[in-house]
C-alpha cells in the first residue's frame, strides 16, 4: 500500500471512529452550533475582506493583505485554543499495529493543514481579491495574494499546534508566542513609520512575480513547520505513553493540610481538591494557565492604555475573576470520574464534595483580587467594582457553571494531556457554558445603560451576595438532579476512562 492510500485509509478510520462513538448523539447539537458559529465567522470575514479590499483599492496597494494578515492571525492563534485539540489522541490506537508512528502523525498533521477551518479564511481573501480584480490588478498577482494568504493560515495552524504542545509541558513556552507576535507588531509599526510598506508596494507593483516567489518561500516554511511538529510531537507522545520521567527524589514532606480537619468530611474533600492540583499534571496545567493569564491581563490593564473604555474594563474585570472557574468548572466532576464508584458508596458524599468545591472556588477568588490591586492603584478599577465582580462570580457565575455537574459524564484524565480522550460536550452543556460566560456581562451592560456606575456595582454585589448566601439551596438542587441521572452518568464515566 502506497503512502497516499494509507493516508486515505487513516482518514476514513477517523471518520468511522467519530460515527461509532457513543458520544455521537450528544454531540450532534454541539456540531449544529459549531456550524452556526462558522456561518457567523464566515460572514464577519467577508465583511472584513470587503473593508480591506476597498481600502487597498483606494490606496492602490493590492498587496496590503500580505502585511495585515499576520496581525489578524494573532486572533486566529488564540481562537484555536478554544476550539482545536492536538491530534495526538488519534495516534494511540495505531501504536500496537505494524505502522510506523510517523506515518500516522503525518496523516493527521496533513489533515489539520487541509481542515475546513483553514479554508474558511478564503471568506476573507476572496472578497479582497475580487475587489482588486475589478480595480484592474493583474489576475496572477491577485491569485498569488490569495495563495500566500492561505499558506500563512496553514503555517499558523502548525505554529499553534507546536505551541499548544510545548505550553502543555511548561507555561514558560508562552513567552515564545508573546515575543514572536510582539516582534511582528513592532516590525509592522516600524515599516509604517519609515514608509517601508510604500517601498515594498512599489516593488510588488513593478515585479508581480515577487508574490509567487513569496508563495514558494511560505510553502517551504510550511513544510519545515510540518517536519518540526512531526519530530516534537512524536517525541512527546512516546514519552507520555511510556511514562518517561526523571528520577523522583525521596519525598521528605507530605502536606497534610491539618487546618482543614475542623471542617469534617467537607474538609477532607478540600484536601482532595488541593492535592489533586498539586499532584496531577492535567489539573495543575489548568490552574497555572489561568493564573498566568490573569497576571498578564492585570499587567496590560495597569501599565498600558490598551483597555481604557468603560465597557471593556468591566469585561476584563469580570473575566479575571471568573477565568479560573470557567476553566475548571466546565469539567466539574470530570476528574472525579476516575473514582466515581467510591464517591457513590455513602449517602450525600457528592453533596459534600460539591460544597467543598464551591468553598475552594470562592476562596480562590482572593487570588485575582490581590493580583489586580495594582490596577486599583492605577485608577483603572475601583474597590467597589472589584467587590461587585467578586460577589457576582461567587454567586451568579458559579451557580450557573455548577449546573454542569448534572450533565458532565466524560472522565478527564489526571495526567495524560496529549493522549487523553477528547471530552465531547452536548448542546445543553455548551449553552450552560455560554450563559455562564456572558449572562453576567449582559446584565452589567444593561444596568450601566440605566444607572450610574456606583449604583450598578451595588446592585451586582447584592445579586451576587444573595446567590452566594443561598448556595446550600442550589447545591442541594444540583445534587438531587445528579442522583436522578447517577446511573447514566456513571456509565458515561466508565466508558470514557
Amino acid at each position: 500500500m502506497n503512502r497516499i492510500a494509507l493516508y486515505r485509509l487513516l482518514r476514513s478510520n477517523a471518520k468511522l471512529s467519530e460515527k461509532r462513538s457513543p458520544a455521537l448523539e450528544q454531540s450532534k447539537v454541539a456540531k449544529v452550533m459549531m456550524y452556526i458559529g462558522a456561518c457567523f465567522l464566515a460572514a464577519y470575514l467577508i465583511f472584513l475582506g470587503s473593508i480591506f479590499g476597498n481600502l487597498s483599492v483606494e490606496e492602490d496597494t493590492p498587496e496590503m493583505m500580505l502585511f495585515v494578515l499576520p496581525l489578524i492571525l494573532i486572533i486566529d492563534f488564540l481562537m484555536r485554543f478554544m476550539a482545536q485539540q492536538t491530534p495526538m489522541v488519534f495516534v494511540k490506537p495505531y501504536l500496537l499495529m505494524p505502522l510506523h508512528k510517523e506515518v500516522v502523525l503525518e496523516s493527521y498533521l496533513l489533515t489539520m493543514v487541509t481542515s475546513g477551518y483553514n479554508f474558511l479564511w478564503l471568506c476573507l481573501l476572496l472578497p479582497y481579491a475580487y475587489l482588486n480584480l475589478l480595480a484592474g490588478v493583474n489576475f496572477w498577482a491577485v491569485l498569488g495574494i490569495v495563495v500566500c494568504g492561505l499558506l500563512m493560515v496553514m503555517i499558523n495552524s502548525q505554529w499553534y499546534l507546536l505551541m499548544r504542545t510545548l505550553i502543555g509541558r511548561s507555561l514558560l513556552w508562552w513567552l515564545l508566542p508573546i515575543a514572536v507576535y510582539a516582534g511582528a507588531i513592532a516590525l509592522f509599526v516600524y515599516m509604517v513609520e519609515n514608509d517601508i510598506l510604500g517601498i515594498l508596494s512599489d516593488w510588488f507593483y513593478f515585479h508581480p512575480w515577487g508574490i509567487w516567489l513569496l508563495a514558494v518561500l511560505l510553502f517551504v516554511v510550511l513544510v519545515l513547520a510540518l517536519q518540526v511538529n512531526l519530530k516534537v510531537q512524536g517525541r512527546f507522545i512516546m514519552q507520555e505513553l511510556s511514562r518517561e520521567q526523571k528520577a523522583v527524589k525521596a519525598i521528605k514532606h507530605v502536606s497534610q493540610f491539618t487546618f482543614l480537619e475542623r471542617f469534617g468530611q467537607a474538609g477532607e474533600y478540600l484536601k482532595l481538591e488541593l492535592k489533586s492540583i498539586m499532584r496531577n499534571k492535567a489539573i495543575k496545567a489548568r490552574v497555572m494557565s489561568s493564573l498566568f493569564l490573569i497576571i498578564i491581563l492585570s499587567v496590560i490593564i495597569t501599565y498600558t492604555d490598551a483597555y481604557n473604555g468603560k465597557y471593556i474594563l468591566n469585561f476584563w474585570c469580570y473575566y479575571c475573576f471568573s477565568l479560573y472557574g470557567m476553566t475548571t468548572l466546565t469539567k466539574v466532576m470530570c476528574p472525579e470520574g476516575n473514582y466515581i464508584d467510591l464517591l457513590m458508596t455513602q449517602r450525600e458524599n457528592i453533596l459534600l464534595l460539591l460544597r467543598a468545591k464551591y468553598y475552594f472556588h470562592v476562596a480562590i477568588l482572593l487570588v485575582p483580587l490581590i493580583i489586580m490591586l495594582p490596577a486599583v492603584i492605577a485608577g483603572k478599577f475601583t474597590i467597589l467594582m472589584m467587590l461587585a465582580y467578586l460577589l457576582l462570580t461567587s454567586g451568579l457565575a458559579y451557580c450557573i457553571m455548577f449546573q454542569l455537574a448534572v450533565y458532565n459524564k466524560q472522565t478527564l484524565p489526571l495526567d495524560a494531556k496529549l493522549t487523553g480522550k477528547n471530552n465531547v460536550e452536548s448542546g445543553l452543556q455548551l449553552v450552560i457554558e455560554l450563559v455562564g460566560m456572558f449572562l453576567p456581562l449582559v446584565l452589567v451592560g444593561g444596568l450601566l445603560l440605566v444607572f450610574s456606575d456606583e449604583v450598578t456595582y451595588i446592585i451586582m454585589a447584592l445579586i451576587g451576595l444573595v446567590l452566594t448566601i443561598a448556595h446550600p439551596l442550589w447545591l442541594r438542587n444540583i445534587y438531587q438532579r445528579m442522583m436522578l441521572r447517577k446511573y447514566e452518568n456513571m456509565e458515561g464515566f466508565h466508558a470514557s476512562r
